[in-house]
């Protein structure tokens, strides 16, 4: 149950996100899962609440807003030449079997924005936002930027094929990592099409012919060069100040020069938050952060954690999500940047809340 408490403190960020030029919104607490629940990362889809409703079909409890407010956003004509922002404050639903102690739904408060011609500003303005709110409770930043391996995958030289399951695998690390090795060795010798062997399971004579013929196409890839692989290996590593994983990105860029566009965007941003007021000399930057979020992230992502409280989970985050416009607008597009906090993890941090 939410208490006063916390929805006081929901309301007070409401009102800042309000005050920030936002307007209020709603989403239906009951959303269709077969439509959006593909949407969110592993951990999400693996913890939501679903039913079956006979006339509207597989059904979810809102496990976050943002993906309903962008269906929203995209259903009524988004423009990518106008700015919108919205605002929003309710529960959300999401299992907790590992961890019993913590409440199934709590509440989220969020700011959205949509649209406009200058990323690098609106990642700016979103976070400098949310950094200027939670000032005050002295919490752990950190930043990425998830579209720099996204970069860096899409100029390898391997096939779209593989490049699509690199991508598909940026949210899971080991795999990942996994499927870099594989490519960067001769991988198994081709494998005869099937005659007439007896037909075992469920899968069609066409799809094991489709199957073997993929296995064969990869096995007759060139290895990956290993000095690539190195190298996505060296990017995944950087964690710094931003202004020193900058110096070492647009190094990288020299041997990679596929990600130099990336480069440039983490530039203009980092300009865009000191226009800000943000100590962009301080800030932290990990080119890794946000691999274990939300899957529609695709660009500048962040969080808040409480410091020594590892046990919690993080207080704000948030990031960049232009590919889930794509997709919840049926091929149209627009720029779109936001984040959420918990008001019961403000009040934690600030030695004035009970639990989480």
């Amino acid at each position: 149950m939410t208490d006063l408490a916390e929805k006081a403190e929901a309301a007070r960020f409401l009102a800042a996100f309000q005050a920030a030029g936002a307007q209020p919104v709603e989403t239906d607490i009951l959303q269709p899962a077969e439509t959006l629940l593909d949407l969110y990362g592993e951990d999400i889809r693996g913890r939501a609440f679903t039913t079956f409703d006979p006339q509207r079909g597989e059904m979810m409890l809102r496990p976050d807003f943002t993906v309903p407010i962008v269906q929203m956003h995209m259903a009524g004509g988004a423009d990518d030449g106008g700015i919108a922002r919205y605002a929003y404050s309710g529960q959300v639903f999401r299992r907790q079997e590992d961890l019993s102690d913590r409440a199934p739904e709590y509440l989220q408060t969020g700011f959205e924005l949509f649209g406009g011609d200058d990323p690098a500003a609106a990642d700016a303005e979103v976070f400098a936002l949310f950094h200027d709110l939670l000032a005050p409770l002295g919490l752990r930043i950190a930043t990425g930027d998830t579209g720099l391996l996204m970069a860096a995958v899409a100029g390898l030289p391997v096939s779209d094929a593989r490049r699509a399951a690199l991508l598909r695998h940026i949210w899971r690390p080991r795999r990942f990592r996994a499927l870099t090795e594989r490519f960067s060795h001769r991988t198994r010798p081709r494998r005869p099409a099937p005659s007439n062997s007896p037909q075992i399971g469920l899968r069609s004579l066409a799809e094991v012919r489709a199957r073997l013929a993929a296995l064969n196409a990869d096995a007759d890839e060139p290895p990956l060069d290993p000095a690539l692989v190195g190298l996505i290996d060296e990017l995944l590593e950087l964690h710094d100040a931003a202004p020193a994983v900058l110096g070492r990105l647009e190094d990288m860029a020299m041997d990679m020069p596929w990600i130099a566009d990336a480069v440039d965007g983490l530039a203009r941003r980092l300009d865009a938050m000191t226009a800000r007021g943000i100590d962009v000399a301080a800030l932290p930057f990990e080119t890794a952060h946000g691999r274990a979020t939300m899957e529609y992230y695709d660009g500048f992502v962040f969080s808040f954690r409480a410091p020594q409280r590892g046990d919690l989970p993080p207080v704000a985050t948030g990031g960049r999500y232009d590919a889930l416009t794509r997709v919840l607008g049926s091929g149209r597009a627009v720029r779109a940047v936001g984040g959420v906090i918990r008001p019961a993890l403000t009040l934690l941090a600030a030695g004035r809340g009970a639990s989480c």
